[in-house]
């Protein structure tokens, strides 16, 4: 677990505090002061709330005792874990009562961390979202460099890290929870951070871990399959998504309309919104390429030429969601193109080396979607064979397996299907279904069918991946990016896609390191 800083203590009583979170009971102490929030018993610090919540398992009221033996000074709950805290008398410190005590931390959080209302208009942040299934992290990343382009002083937060100014922290998950989130933030305010670009995923729409912020502008990217283990169907997903849209989210959207899903939202958005597109759609801003060069045309007649280090269409979409969001917040032409050409991201589409001449390239790819754009994008420079590595997790969205190994086996020369963090599950089951996926494309489907293997075990996967290249082959290992474990069977294993590769290329180039 990793400890999320936090801003200069400051403290509120029970009764200042509570009426944040809208309806509220309160059973005890009303006068208890109250310094921080927290979710994880394992993390409380003395002048907490705890906030025992309802759990897919257990409920969060089951971790009390040890929360208060840490010294927090009472507990945010809902009627069920309030019942079970008073089965055998009355409870010896406060309890706070909520409806639904997941949806009202964000407002707690952002009064205790950073401040009232009036403090939060004295010393504003600057709030970049940006949501889709895919390209999230990309977008963050190329908006927070416009913005320092610009001068700004800038904060990130997403799945592959936290930066507060030039600090860099490691990830808690895509969006962290409320209370870590508004920490965050408030120890950015302290160190004069302008402008933060946040990763908002849908699961933290559902369960209102942005609650109590408002973007300034809230992007989305796109939309394709993926998480329905969780939301159960697109429309579903969908919604989640469209909930960030909203006024009390976010004064300005910038929305993709490249594909249904962007162009319905942009439709029904109650927010002003301006639209993007990077395939010729009808938009307030779209792509053109003219004699190699990608150039952005805009309104008045705005032409500016962009340069990247992300290679592929779907990153030049990327580029232009994160320039349309600079230029919706007043960075220059000039300034927010300079940003976007300094910037590559770990673990998406990062070319780990080049030996013998074969390259190899990880991404975070996990989609249908995904996994094609990244192979697209390979197949731009490279002038032999594309051989692609790629697995699907465990305890998540079964139904894109399938669909995973069509795309792979549809675009690659050689498809390599192994595994990618099974967690509980068995391996060879996964496998299974995704090579299902892999052997329904026939070789009718684009005139000749990708070689398959699959090979249990990641590395030797990837081993085996690197054997089979030759001098001009692209080595495509998809999944996991920056991650740096394998989680199987509740056991994190050290594990780096990026580390792998690179030995294995080493190996065959029969290079010492």
């Amino acid at each position: 677990m990793t400890s999320v800083p936090r801003p200069m203590p400051r403290t509120t009583t029970l009764a200042e505090l509570c009426p944040a979170a809208g309806g509220f009971t309160i059973i005890g102490d009303s006068s208890v002061l109250i310094s921080g929030l927290e979710l994880d018993s394992r993390e409380v610090k003395s002048g907490d709330l705890f906030a025992a919540l309802p759990g897919h398992i257990t409920h969060g009221s089951t971790f009390v005792d040890s929360a208060m033996a840490a010294g927090a000074g009472g507990v945010l709950t809902d009627d069920e874990g309030a019942k079970s805290l008073v089965a055998n008398g009355p409870a010896n410190f406060p309890i706070v009562i909520v409806q639904s005590p997941r949806q009202a931390i964000g407002a707690l959080a952002a009064q205790v961390y950073q401040g009232s209302p009036d403090d939060l208009l004295s010393a504003p942040l600057r709030l970049f979202g940006v949501t889709g299934t895919n390209g999230k992290t990309t977008v963050t990343y190329l908006v927070e460099a416009g913005l320092r382009a610009a001068g700004r002083t800038t904060g990130l937060i997403g799945t592959v890290g936290v930066r507060i100014g030039d600090e860099s922290l490691s990830a808690i998950r895509t969006t962290p929870e409320a209370p870590h989130l508004h920490a965050l933030l408030g120890v950015m305010r302290e160190r004069g951070v302008q402008d933060v670009a946040i990763e908002v995923s849908s699961h933290a729409l559902m369960e209102g871990r942005v609650n109590g912020l408002r973007f300034s502008i809230a992007a989305f990217t796109n939309l394709s399959q993926d998480h329905l283990d969780y939301h159960g169907t697109m429309e579903a997903y969908f919604r989640a998504k469209a909930n960030l849209f909203t006024p009390s989210r976010a004064g300005i959207g910038v929305i993709g309309v490249d594909t249904p899903w962007g162009a319905r939202l942009a439709a029904e958005a109650n927010i002003p919104v301006v639209t993007w597109s990077s395939q010729g759609a009808v938009a307030d801003w779209n792509l053109t390429t003219v004699g190699g060069r990608t150039l952005v045309n805009g309104p008045g007649g705005e032409v500016q030429e962009l340069q990247s280090r992300l290679p592929g269409a779907f990153n030049r979409a990327n580029n232009l969601c994160a320039y349309v969001m600079l230029r919706s917040a007043g960075i220059t032409p000039d300034q927010a193109a300079a940003g976007l050409a300094s910037v590559s991201v770990p673990g998406r589409m990062q070319v780990v080396g080049k030996f013998a001449g074969i390259t190899g390239v990880v991404d975070y790819a996990h989609t249908s979607d995904a996994i094609a754009g990244a192979i697209a994008s390979v197949r731009e420079n490279c002038r032999g064979a594309v051989i692609v590595v790629l697995g699907a997790g465990g305890d998540r969205d079964r139904q894109k397996r399938r669909e995973m190994g069509e795309s792979a086996a549809l675009l690659a020369d050689h498809v390599i299907v192994t595994d990618d963090n099974p967690r509980s599950e068995n391996p060879s089951l996964i496998r299974a279904a995704v090579m299902e996926g892999v052997r329904s494309v026939t070789a009718s489907s684009r005139g000749h069918l990708a070689a398959v293997t699959e090979i249990a075990g990641r590395r030797a996967a990837i081993f085996h991946a690197v054997s089979l290249s030759r001098s001009g082959d692209y080595v495509l290992v998809l999944g996991k990016g920056h991650e740096q474990g394998q989680e199987v069977a509740g056991v994190i294993i050290p594990f780096d896609d990026r580390d792998e590769l690179v030995a294995a290329l080493q190996e065959q180039a029969g290079v010492v390191s």
